[in-house]
């Protein structure tokens, strides 16, 4: 994650007949969305939320997640990650938590607590991505010290190398590297793990993970799953452009990409169930949403717990091991589930390719019978379907 704005600060479905559904397959069948369709992919075990420090993971000193202290012995971080666990399992039904590790982090006092999370999180099945994020006094998207951020891959993976709920992301946003320098970067880290398998290895995309398409393409990094960041804040876009933007950044990696970062305001008052919204993060959340499901891919939601972010998909109550966690936008987890392939997530498009139209309830007839067709989209609610 990398600093920027988002950091500091009446739709009905249609009823269908049998006759319809099986139209509607027919007409959508293989590839759902408009553009090159990705390979079928196999990541979407990673059901997830990022549990982040209140000042953000860029730190020069121990990153401190939401709701844990420096002080807190390793009895009182597992007692309290249980809790936060156990709040993202209940209210939005996640299996993958991603969590932030810098030099100061690991191998030091606040290590021996805060394995305490990461042990809470693999007790309970959860799978762990654990993440480099770089220091804020140099932040320009490069290791900042490669002897101590060897020295803590090395101690992190001594300890996990052999637990397989828990995974390694060598960099996050590695925007200071070109293509093919951070494509060295991350083989070398893997060359230099010979004892990781590499499908437990995430390998960022180029900038600030923003496009995989590079990474992809590289055969030192096959075997590895590719972690894309996409916001909404990049660009003011109609539903349809924010579904080209983010295909456009995957190509044909679906099969191997994981959207570990991805979130929209939470605290605002949106209504992310609203296909008709003008809103960009409605627009852009639902394109996400609706793309990730589509493709079969894992996603990991910016933040599901972060203090004082308006993105955060969870708030937190209680004080110290007596944690719970609330939802203040329950339309936002409604489009992160539909992500995962869970409930309905309110209404969505449904897009033929090649032709990138929508299918279409024809003149927006209620009556049995009615033809459904493709049609230009145009955001009516005879375009709007509901997965039950």
């Amino acid at each position: 994650m990398h600093s920027h704005p988002r950091k500091h600060p009446g739709t009905h479905a249609h009823r269908r007949s049998l006759a319809g559904a099986l139209t509607a397959l027919a007409v959508v069948s293989a590839g759902v969305l408009a553009g090159a369709t990705p390979a079928a992919a196999d990541t979407s075990q990673f059901k997830g939320v990022n549990w982040a420090d209140p000042r953000d993971n860029y730190a020069d000193d121990p990153v401190i997640p939401s709701g844990l202290s420096a002080s807190d012995s390793y009895a009182t971080v597992k007692a309290k990650a249980d809790a936060i666990l156990t709040g993202f399992q209940n209210n939005l039904g996640a299996n993958t938590v991603r969590l932030p590790v810098n030099p100061y982090s690991v191998g030091t006092g606040w290590w021996n607590s805060y394995t305490g999370a990461i042990d809470a999180a693999t007790a309970k099945g959860f799978k762990v991505v654990l993440a480099y994020w770089e220091g804020p006094s140099a932040k320009d998207g490069r290791i900042d010290d490669v002897a101590a951020w060897t020295s803590m891959w090395n101690t992190v993976t001594a300890r996990y190398g052999g637990n397989g709920l828990v995974y390694f992301e060598p960099m996050n946003e590695p925007f200071g590297y070109g293509q093919s320098a951070w494509a060295d970067v991350a083989a070398g880290w893997i060359g230099d793990h010979p004892s990781i398998p590499k499908n437990r290895i995430f390998v960022s995309g180029t900038g600030y993970n923003d496009n995989v398409t590079s990474v992809c393409a590289d055969s030192r990094l096959n075997g590895t799953y590719l972690s894309l960041h996409h916001y909404g804040f990049w660009g003011t876009h109609t539903y349809n452009d924010w579904v080209t933007d983010f295909r456009n950044r995957i190509g044909s990696c679906a099969s191997r990409t994981v959207v570990d970062e991805m979130g929209a305001p939470m605290t605002t008052g949106l209504n992310y169930n609203d296909a008709n919204s003008t809103d960009n993060f409605v627009r852009y959340l639902r394109a996400d949403t609706d793309t990730i499901r589509s493709l079969g891919m894992g996603a990991i939601y910016w933040p599901g717990l972060r203090g004082g972010d308006p993105y955060t998909l969870q708030t937190l109550q209680g004080s110290g091991v007596n944690l719970t966690l609330s939802t203040p936008n329950s339309s936002g987890v409604d489009r992160i589930r539909y992500a995962w392939g869970s409930g309905s997530g309110g209404t969505s498009v449904l897009r033929g390719v090649p032709s990138n139209r929508c299918l279409d309830v024809n003149q927006a007839r209620t009556a049995n019978g009615t033809p459904v067709i493709l049609w230009t989209c145009n955001g009516g609610a005879n375009q709007q379907w509901k997965t039950t």
